[in-house]
């Protein structure tokens, strides 16, 4: 069986007459092949060429592309086995079913033209077949042909020209082209041209001038009158004045958005990035009546979070990442600009923070829940059997998550002490400064110098030995973390060949994105921290990366293999390992990246809300290997706050020493100035003069890893997560290594805390075990010591069962609980022995797809004694789960955590709110947006399970 919207859906796609009409033929509505090759879009769709079949003609590049037959909002999908994933082989002809399921692959080892064919002659079983059609063929003509200055350079085996007609223009073209073979079809070369309303910069070498050129070009080229996504508006386009996110991201998110504009863009174009933030705000539909729990203003207004994990927020809280661009915005945009804006953001933050706190805040441990931030695949980062139960990833707290709140508090407190609001000022003025002491109490590992990532899920809750340079960056240019963490930190994450990874160690089993993978726009933020800190090692790793990303690759791209920064590793004998899966050209946070590290980081300049502070950070490195002979290098044309100023750096003369060049001096005018330079110090046209010092050491060290790209070894991975496969009575353990094999130890741990270290799989007995205590198992490899997520937790407190209830009547389960404004009971509880209880609800949400969607469910529960009055009440989380499977059982929710006397109680479950209820969404394609908002889910009753 699978959902009945699933079988309407289909019933609508087919009309009455199997014969249909001429021009659409068996088909009622349209269907579209969507896929990585495409960026899942809907730009294919598949015509009717007669006798039932429908073809999509498609250019290819290499790759193992994951695919599906879908229709436009997703209501409809064709797999052809809705249990696992099938590789099409060319000629081939496959059954589809039409449910959801996997997706498809197609393996390609050469970029060409594939055509994929659907005969749906009989619409209950299309036949898919897949041909290649064409190779096409490479251009021999020399892009450079006739220019009159042209420089190269080797990246391995790989070679980047540059060159330009006119090396003295006021605005130079520029033509570059590369050996390497690139991730999407199209020729090996670009031309690009600097433009009058955007910086230029001159250097002494044509290669960094051109690269910063071809940054600010992709900057325009994501500057959009219009955005469009499938799942909204009916995929028409949507009139805004905003940043889409990349080539084959024609749409605005919060954290892309939010991240590019902090690195670099709200510097160059705020009021563009204003509009964006702006976009990503909303309030609630029209008719909503909002539950008595729900906090904030009437409207509602507050940052949206985009569709994702187990139904959006509050499984996902990174939305907060919006003031990373609002203080951005804030900082560059004219005070007459600024100020309404500034309200607004308040607005929205004060909505957004208090229904957070009541949502996703831990009060045990002082930090927020929640999804990490941008590492949001659960395959690539989380445990693997995560995916099964998405409540225990939406009730785990994650680094990045928190830092960031940690900056919107800072934020919301700044704004409000603004608007003379001292009173909620100091409110998220102290939330702030409390939630920083729970971040370094909580995630700092001491042993390893660096702060977790992220946390096991609620009944195990202990800091994992899982690391991804996002957050530890983070954390320091925020300042959580204190001097000396930040330089352990820097000294101790590990850097490939490359570049830094996101995550640390790799995963196995897993395909390159997340997983096995550098962005562009998280190194962007690490060497933020190296320079803040004068990591000089670091900081060149930083420096290489992106330059050569962008040199190699003709574009600012999504992400690269870490190991070979490829844009795409094929992997023949494992190609479900091949990556990235996903990649995408002037991808807007790595454009921002790029941008912000020539300006923010080369030349030094930083907007604050008071003028300008200079800070350059030039390491003999690149002062040797990038600008040579040049004495001088100029920052040109940049517009700040209405104001056109120039920047000039004079250069010390080369060295072969490690180190960086302090500043020694600035002057605006012949005028000497502090770093910090006012707005009434910087007149209109003003050039900013430079002088560095003489070099320092600054920091040295860095942490160098090294890995052959097609091997999972202990070196850079982690292992597989055990389980444990039983407890008897009074605590002993089988702990089942998960497939892990010699060279594997195993660590064991009761409520959080680490009680038994490298014990071998098989029985293990708690000598020291309480009535009730729940046990995780972790497994870490003997010779590196990287470590695996933690097994599922295994309570021994006893559980009781608890049915809901229709009219004082016991139910099996009720379908389709949920609508706003409606309560359900459930029946009496009687508690024979006092404790701390996890209360959760029994319950099975198959609204949409595991990592789609805006429909999880978010309601309020309340535990009463038998007074009437409330012995724990707050927030609980239902999101999605699997609906891929025939007969999927029902899950648990995130748990009510209470401390109990014996005695009777009753719980009620009533309304809260979701990302659905916001007017933002009502145009959305699936569950929850045109047909109003979906908070609903089947409930199969609730459990008292005894933790302590």
């Amino acid at each position: 069986m699978f959902a009945a919207s699933h079988l309407l859906a289909a019933a609508a796609l087919f009309p009455a007459s199997a014969a249909g009409s001429a021009d659409s033929g068996p088909l009622a509505a349209p269907m579209y092949l969507r896929g990585g090759f495409n960026g899942w879009s809907i730009d294919h769709r598949l015509a009717y060429k007669g006798k039932g079949v429908y073809q999509a003609d498609i250019l290819v590049s290499p790759g193992y592309h994951g695919f599906k037959v879908g229709s436009k909002d997703w209501s409809v999908e064709w797999v052809i086995d809705p249990a696992a994933s099938v590789t099409v082989t060319a000629g081939a002809s496959y059954r589809m079913r039409t449910r959801s399921g996997p997706e498809d692959y197609l393996f390609v080892k050469q970029t060409s033209t594939w055509r994929f064919s659907v005969d749906a002659s009989d619409p209950a079983a299309p036949l898919l077949r897949v041909a290649q059609m064409s190779i096409p063929s490479a251009s021999m003509q020399d892009p450079h042909q006739g220019h009159a200055v042209s420089v190269s350079r080797e990246y391995g085996s790989h070679r980047v020209r540059w060159s330009t007609p006119d090396a003295g223009a006021t605005l130079r073209s520029y033509t570059q082209s590369s050996t390497m073979p690139l991730r999407d079809p199209g020729p090996q070369s670009t031309t690009y041209q600097e433009a009058a309303d955007t910086p230029t910069v001159r250097s002494g070498s044509l290669a960094f001038d051109a690269l910063f050129a071809l940054a600010a070009g992709e900057m325009k080229q994501n500057a959009v009158a219009q955005i469009k996504d499938g799942n909204y508006n009916g995929a028409a386009a949507i009139d805004c004045d905003c940043f889409e996110t990349g080539e084959k991201w024609h749409y605005v998110w919060t954290r892309d958005l939010s991240y590019a504009a902090d690195l670099g863009l709200a510097m160059l174009d705020p009021e563009r990035v204003r509009n964006s933030l702006d976009f990503k705000l909303s309030g609630y539909r029209a008719g909503i009546e909002r539950a008595p729990q729900v906090a904030g203003s009437a409207d509602g207004l507050q940052i949206v979070q985009d569709t994702g994990s187990g139904g959006s927020w509050p499984v996902s809280t990174d939305r907060v990442a919006w003031v990373l661009g609002a203080q951005a915005a804030l900082n560059n945009l004219a005070p007459a600009e600024r100020a309404p804006f500034a309200a607004r953001a308040l607005r929205a933050l004060v909505n957004t923070l208090e229904n957070d706190r009541l949502a996703a805040f831990d009060a045990a441990s002082g930090l927020y829940m929640g999804e990490q931030s941008f590492l949001d695949w659960r395959d690539q980062s989380y445990a693997a059997w995560i995916v099964g139960d998405l409540a225990s990833l939406a009730s785990s707290r994650a680094l990045s998550t928190n830092v960031l709140h940690y900056q919107a508090l800072n934020l919301a407190a700044s704004l409000a002490h603004d608007s003379g609001d001292a009173t909620r000022s100091a409110r998220y003025a102290g939330w702030a400064a409390a939630l920083k002491r729970s971040i370094n109490r909580h995630f700092w590992l001491e042993h390893a110098g660096m702060y977790s990532s992220l946390s096991a899920p609620h009944f195990d809750g202990a800091p994992l030995h899982k690391f991804d340079w996002l957050g530890q960056a983070l954390a320091i240019v925020t300042g959580v973390a204190d001097g000396e963490r930040a330089r352990r930190i820097l000294a101790s994450y590990p850097h490939g060949p490359m570049g830094a990874p996101v995550i640390y160690p790799q995963q196995q089993g897993m395909p390159v994105y997340h997983n096995r993978a550098l962005w562009p726009f998280v190194s962007a933020y690490g060497l933020r921290a190296a320079a803040m800190h004068a990591n000089v090692s670091v900081a060149d790793a930083a420096y290489d990366s992106l330059m050569r990303g962008a040199a190699l690759n003709l574009s600012n791209m999504e992400n690269l293999e870490w190991i070979t920064g490829q844009p795409l590793l094929l992997d023949e004998q494992r190609p479900a390992l091949i990556g990235p899966v996903i990649n995408s050209r002037r991808q807007l946070w790595s454009v921002g990246g790029y941008l912000g590290m020539v300006i923010g980081n080369v030349f030094g300049i930083e907007v604050t809300g008071s003028g300008i502070e200079v800070r350059p950070f030039i390491t003999s490195k690149l002062r040797r290997e990038v600008f040579g002979a040049a004495k001088l290098i100029t920052l040109d044309n940049l517009a700040v706050r209405g104001k056109r100023i120039n920047v000039r750096i004079a250069l010390p003369d080369a060295t072969n020493d490690s180190g960086w060049f302090p500043l020694e001096s600035i002057a605006v005018g012949g005028r000497h100035l502090a770093q910090a330079i006012a707005w009434r110090q910087l007149p209109d046209n003003a050039t900013i003069d430079i002088t560095l010092g003489a070099l320092q050491k600054g920091e040295q060290q860095i942490r160098r890893v090294d890995a052959a790209p097609y091997a999972e070894g202990p070196d850079v991975f982690g292992p597989r997560e055990p389980s444990i496969a039983g407890i008897t009575k009074p605590a002993t353990l089988r702990i089942d290594a998960g497939g892990n094999g010699a060279g594997v130890v195993y660590n064991v741990y009761r409520d959080g805390k680490l009680v038994a270290a490298r014990v071998a799989a098989g029985a293990w007995t708690d000598r020291a075990a309480p009535a009730a205590a729940c046990y995780a198992i972790e497994a870490q490899f003997s010779a590196s010591g990287n470590r695996s997520h933690h097994s599922v937790p295994r309570c021994t407190g006893t559980a009781i069962e608890i049915a809901p209830t229709v009219g004082g009547v016991a139910q099996p389960h009720i379908k389709d609980w949920g609508k706003p404004g409606e309560r359900l009971r459930f029946g009496a509880v009687h508690l024979v022995q006092g404790g701390e209880y996890g209360v959760q609800v029994r319950y099975h949400n198959r609204a949409n797809q595991i990592n789609l969607g805006i429909s999880g469910g978010v309601k309020w529960l309340a535990l009463k004694d038998a007074s009437g009055r409330i012995a724990a009440q707050g927030v609980v989380q239902l999101p999605h789960a699997r609906i891929d499977q025939a007969g999927a059982p029902p899950v648990m929710s995130t748990p009510l955590i209470a401390r109990l006397k014996p005695g009777r109680y009753a719980l009620e479950m009533s309304d809260f709110y979701n990302m659905s209820y916001l007017q933002s969404n009502s145009t959305f394609s699936a569950a929850g947006g045109a047909d109003g908002p979906s908070n609903k889910f089947d409930v199969h009753g609730a459990r008292l399970l005894r933790l302590k």
